[in-house]
């Protein structure tokens, strides 16, 4: 895994500037710090921070075909690159390498566009053709690896980081959008293309970007689509399933040349890739887990469990409360985004412990709850849509009771109020978005906190909703649900703040089985009474594990990953907060209500947020990441730090 990023003439002007390259590196040092490299003409620069875990003698980036006419830097990893690679040899192709990154470069001169359809991995890929003077952009189906692009003073720049964007281009406009705002305060993110910054943008995943002569086009290459055609019985769908989902384990973790260990949550999707991961590697398998000192989080009891049912050697991390708001700070920087939940913050710390054992990779289990329909939103729509069914039955509803056995304060404890929060809306059961409405809506309460001029970018919902594949009325309820949900969420938070970010802050790559490109394809296939049977959810992929992990983790109820959110700032190590969240940082900013913030914080400083509500919390969290990227991100000077070793590669 890796940095990328480079400079490309618009218009007829000097050559890109070396220092910016070196900046851009220096901006981007934590995702590849292992080697440096760059490559500059005429038109064109490129850049290449190294985290090496392929071929590691002879993989150096930026890379280039025989004749030196075409360039790649590539972030991510082509698990078929064997496969790919014998194709090519077989055509003719002589490589020089063993990496996957000389297959990118063959695999464009001999398939153009269409390479990108072969390809099983995650990646972000900027190919640079010098004699047409043409970029090619892409990003892999998902949106596991990040890309982000801006114009600036007639030249593309663009990296793996906004930070490298802004330290590349000093003099370059920061400020916030207000669209991608909206939008991070309904859907947890910015939608790419949009970002939160203004005039920066983001590759949509399975889209790839072509820069040359006649101008600029964009396509996507890749759509989600759930034909549920799969033929077989629920039995034969398992035996798929478990075929599939070891070939994607084994091939990430065997593809490398490095040590691969494996997050272990204690839950079925970690347990059941840690499984396979075991029986890919044979032995010497380390596996990692998070806990809480608040027991409401913790799993360490079915960390543990699985632990000593695979004998792995097992590395745990407690996190405190204290533990999360010292390190947020850090945690907004490595995410680039606001966000309205804490949960990325433990997750940074625990791939610090990897890193502390000398592991590089970790296989980790996110994926399967959008591929395998695991959320509480999946259930929550078939409760509502049945309900909406036979809007006067009083048995229907009842079936809320199912959800969220995890939570202390569990939104249906009170039964009449969550009836009445449940039954809004029943009657647009048959439209697009109504299974996630109550959660945008919920989300969205937290602009009330904005002002004036951050008010008004438009109904991201409705612009969301505007923009549907053609197949999209012909799917199923639940695939409907779980498209939208793969279109905002997974790619704009759980890989993005939650994942690539908070592994590559501490130089960790993670590897996702559960999203591999046969995965999602072949649960896209399946019926969707496979995948939520009643209200079981994810029971294909627990007739998969009944003989692979352990009966007290498969029949436990679902408990997904959480931590705390607003109390995790009232201790010691919360002392920066009272700066970020006061009147004159909040009237500078201008993004929420100075008077607004003072009240949201002196009410959680009073310590009622041990009663806070869902919206309450997700507005102080919101509130502090938001003025962290303000203040640290836009307000501040672009880093110029260059590190001696980037130096040294970039005056050669």
């Amino acid at each position: 895994m890796c940095g990328i990023g480079g400079l490309v003439a618009l218009t007829d002007r000097e050559p890109p500037d070396r220092g910016a390259l070196a900046r851009m590196l220096g901006a981007m040092h934590h995702r590849g710090p292992d080697e440096f490299g760059t490559y500059r003409d005429r038109h064109a620069g490129l850049a290449h921070a190294r985290l090496s875990i392929i071929d590691l003698a002879s993989g150096q980036q930026p890379m280039s075909n025989e004749d030196g006419s075409l360039w790649i830097v590539f972030n991510g990893e082509i698990f078929n690159y064997v496969e790919l690679r014998a194709e090519l040899v077989a055509a003719g192709h002589v490589f020089r390498t063993k990496s996957d990154t000389e297959v990118l470069v063959h695999a464009w001169e001999q398939w153009g566009e269409d390479a990108f359809d072969r390809l099983n991995g995650q990646w972000a890929i900027a190919l640079w053709d010098a004699p047409a003077r043409r970029l090619i952009l892409a990003r892999d189906r998902v949106g596991v690896r990040p890309l982000y692009y801006a114009v600036h003073d007639g030249q593309l720049v663009f990296a793996s980081e906004v930070k490298a964007i802004f330290a590349a281009a000093p003099s370059f406009p920061r400020a916030f959008d207000p669209v991608g705002l909206d939008q991070t305060l309904t859907f947890w993110t910015a939608v790419a293309p949009r970002t939160v910054f203004a005039g920066v943008h983001e590759l949509p995943p399975g889209h790839l970007r072509v820069y040359d002569r006649d101008g600029v086009r964009e396509r996507a290459y890749w759509t989600p689509q759930y034909p549920a055609d799969f033929g077989g019985s629920l039995d034969d769908a398992t035996e798929a399933v478990r075929a599939a989902l070891a070939r994607a384990t084994e091939l990430r973790m065997l593809r490398a040349d490095v040590d691969v260990g494996s997050y272990l949550s204690g839950g079925l999707d970690s347990s059941l890739i840690a499984t396979l991961g075991l029986a890919a590697k044979g032995e010497g398998f380390q596996t990692f887990s998070l806990r809480f000192a608040d027991a409401e989080y913790d799993e360490g009891e079915f960390q543990r469990l699985m632990s000593a049912r695979l004998g792995t050697t097992h590395h745990e991390l407690t996190v405190s409360r204290g533990d999360i708001a010292r390190v947020f700070p850090q945690v907004i920087w490595h995410a680039e985004r606001p966000i309205l939940r804490t949960a990325p913050a433990p997750m940074f710390l625990l791939s610090g412990l990897v890193r502390e054992h000398g592991i590089k990779v970790v296989l980790t289990g996110e994926g399967a709850d959008e591929m395998f329909a695991g959320y509480d939103l999946f259930r929550e729509g078939a409760i509502r849509r049945f309900w909406a069914r036979a809007p006067q039955s009083t048995a229907r509803p009842k079936l809320l009771d199912r959800l969220y056995p995890y939570l202390a304060r569990s939104p249906v404890a009170q039964r009449a109020m969550a009836q009445r929060f449940f039954g809004q809306g029943l009657e647009r059961w048959r439209e697009p978005g109504f299974g996630h409405d109550l959660r945008w809506r919920t989300t969205a309460a937290v602009k009330r906190l904005l002002t004036p001029a951050m008010r008004g970018a438009g109904d991201a919902v409705a612009a969301l909703l505007a923009d549907l594949p053609p197949d999209f009325a012909r799917w199923s309820a639940l695939a409907q649900d779980q498209y939208l949900e793969v279109r905002t969420l997974l790619g704009g938070y759980l890989m993005s703040a939650q994942g690539d970010r908070m592994l590559m802050g501490n130089s960790i790559e993670g590897r996702f089985p559960f999203l591999d490109r046969e995965v999602i394809a072949l649960a896209g296939q399946l019926p969707p009474a496979y995948k939520l049977r009643g209200l079981d959810e994810k029971h294909v992929l627990k007739r998969v594990a009944r003989d692979l992990i352990p009966r007290e983790i498969l029949t436990r109820p679902k408990q997904p990953y959480r931590a705390p959110d607003a109390l995790a700032f009232l201790g010691d190590d919360a002392g920066w907060c009272d700066e970020v969240m006061s009147a004159e940082l909040a009237g500078q900013a201008g993004v929420y209500e100075p008077a607004a913030v003072a009240q949201l914080w002196q009410k959680c400083k009073q310590r009622a947020a041990a009663q806070f509500s869902n919206t309450d919390n997700m507005a102080v969290v919101g509130v502090l990441s938001t003025h962290l990227v303000w203040r640290d991100l836009i307000a501040a000077t672009p880093s110029t730090r260059v590190p001696a070793e980037i130096r040294t590669v970039i005056e050669r």
